[in-house]
């Protein structure tokens, strides 16, 4: 079993230390068999454990392990979905202005775990050099590997934040003097540690899978240059991560099911496709997860919270001739749909319904968006029983609210499983064990089975590498190389090209939309476009009622600024 090193009070830090630490002389603690910073980072191990628990503080913040309303914020809220559990009548961020405050729990949380990342890495980067029990190589890699965190963490409060403290030595003792930087200091935080890392860290095809590798670090530095307004160097750093020879956009069937119906987009998303050993040459940088090991958490929230309520769903139907009655459409959740999902997360209609022009996008294929079902829930001696819900006309006639909000909406098969993926300690089995079938295909899972499964997840591949060269070149002026960029994304999804003309920001955010669903940290990127204004105001229809220019940056949390007492942190402009 791998040992994590956990590193005290500076775990915890978010910004201001915590109370807990105590340099009195006369409480000192002699530690004789037990890990302290003091005595902990000694060997090329111990520097590992380390690095170890940099990637278990991401996925905690990336997975859910943290508050879940601040993990769904990452992604609803926007142009891409609205908090369905809120919708009527709207609260929480369906309703920005009164909450998006200083004191909303999302801001503090957000802001504290991602400082813990930081403050982690700043472990390592100050100690890696001094190390004499490592090589020189070593002692190099291990701190590129935490200056990519520390990067990462710091262009996450920076796009979300703006400006924020800069910390990056060790913090051993409570600090109530810090100060924000500018947001272009915290960017150039940002190029400095990566440009450095990239010169250290080994490229992506000699690493484990889910290793820190130079093609992630010049993919992050490519957004960090982007809002530097360094559009050239941007350009630059993305080419050179685009010709990589080991790295390619999957454009044939690949990995597991890839002789079953289906297209090289379902391929990317199939269970265990996501890295380099089941050929994948597109990922970059894949969260890593295992079914069961505590050391690695399995639990990723986001299939148990984008997927409709669907066991919920009712119908009204007629059973003999005799009058209709409301009765539940779906036997229960079924492998050949989806896991268990509760609805919280719902598209919005401008993902679900506008951006989908192009009929032949497989990236809205039957096998990629699944947008209706045979009901097998009713009697089958109603006159719905094997009809499809939406094509046959049964949700057009849905008289619960929630029918249509939270308890059926299109499912997005990359955020789920395919049917046979689920354990079977999840599959609902009959008297003499035999698992149960739906009778319209599909095994019945138990209500638990949404929320204790989930697979490897990108944080980066190639397709949003041509993405963010293309947003350099839009922002450059060159609409013709980003065109270019654009359509080798889309010909790979069969989609037709854009043209030149056509291409602006808007329509860049609308690709990303059809590409990046669900893997995207959409509230990030729109923040630090600063357009989650625009395009909430526009495209979603509860939050955008609400939201005010000032949301496109996030409150600092008052806490912070409360306890900040022998210095003062700024608030962003429009918040009290």
């Amino acid at each position: 079993m791998k040992k994590i090193i956990r590193y005290g009070c500076m775990t915890a830090l978010a910004i201001m230390s915590a109370a807990s630490c105590n340099t009195k002389e006369f409480l000192k603690e002699e530690p004789l068999d037990f890990y302290t910073p003091d005595n902990a980072l000694k060997t090329s191990a111990d520097f590992q454990s380390a690095v170890n628990y940099l990637h278990n503080r991401m996925r905690h913040i990336l997975f859910g392990g943290i508050n879940l309303d601040a993990n769904f914020s990452l992604r609803y809220a926007t142009d891409f979905a609205v908090n369905a559990t809120d919708y009527n009548p709207p609260v929480k961020l369906n309703d920005y202005k009164n909450t998006m405050v200083p004191t909303f729990n999302v801001v503090e949380v957000i802001w504290q775990n991602v400082y813990t990342v930081i403050s982690n890495a700043n472990v390592v980067i100050n100690r890696a050099p001094k190390a004499t029990g490592l090589s020189e190589a070593d002692r190099n890699l291990f701190k590129a590997q935490a200056q990519f965190f520390r990067a990462w963490g710091y262009n996450m409060l920076a796009n979300l934040y703006g400006g924020v403290p800069i910390m990056t030595e060790e913090v051993s003792v409570p600090r109530t003097d810090y100060v924000r930087a500018t947001r272009d200091e915290v960017y150039q935080l940002c190029r400095k540690d990566l440009t450095e890392a990239i010169a250290f860290l080994k490229n992506v095809e000699t690493v484990k899978d889910g290793a820190v590798n130079k093609q992630a670090a010049q993919h992050l530095l490519t957004e960090v240059l982007i809002s530097l307004k360094a559009y050239d160097d941007a350009i630059a750093t993305a080419t050179q991560v685009i010709n990589h020879p080991a790295l390619t956009l999957m454009t044939a069937r690949f990995g597991r099911r890839s002789d079953k119906p289906g297209d090289v987009y379902r391929d990317l998303f199939e269970l265990n496709n996501q890295n380099r050993t089941s050929g994948n040459k597109e990922g970059i940088f894949v969260i890593q997860t295992d079914y069961l090991n505590p050391a690695s958490p399995a639990r990723d929230v986001i299939q148990w919270a984008i997927m409709p309520n669907i066991t919920n769903l009712r119908v009204n139907t007629s059973v003999n001739g005799a009058p209709p009655t409301s009765q539940p459409a779906m036997l229960g959740f079924n492998d050949q749909l989806a896991g268990r999902g509760i609805g919280w997360i719902r598209p919005t209609k401008h993902f679900l319904y506008t951006i989908w022009g192009d009929p032949n996008d497989i990236r809205n294929s039957e096998y990629n968006i699944v947008r209706d079902f045979r009901m097998d829930g009713v009697p089958a001696n109603s006159d719905a029983y094997g009809k499809w819900y939406v094509k046959d006309g049964f949700k057009a006639k849905a008289t619960n609210f929630n029918d249509t909000i939270r308890n059926w909406y299109p499912i997005l098969k990359k955020a789920t499983f395919s049917e046979g993926d689920f354990p079977i300690e999840v599959i609902q089995k009959d008297a003499n064990g035999n698992p149960i079938m739906s009778p319209f295909g599909g095994r019945m899972l138990f209500n638990a089975s949404g929320d204790v499964y989930s697979k490897d997840a990108y944080l980066m591949r190639l397709a949003e590498t041509y993405l963010l060269r293309a947003e350099a070149y839009i922002r450059k002026g060159d609409a013709g190389s980003a065109a270019t960029d654009i359509n080798k994304v889309r010909a790979r999804s069969n989609a037709a090209a854009v043209n030149a003309g056509d291409v602006n920001m808007d329509y860049l955010l609308d690709e990303r939309l059809r590409e990046l669903y669900v893997e995207e940290l959409r509230m990030v990127t729109l923040c630090r476009m600063g357009l989650l204004y625009d395009r909430d105001k526009k495209y979603n229809e509860k939050s955008g009622l609400t939201i005010e220019p000032y949301h496109n940056l996030w409150p600092i949390p008052f806490s912070e600024i409360e306890r900040n007492t022998d210095a003062k942190i700024d608030q962003n402009t429009g918040y009290k």
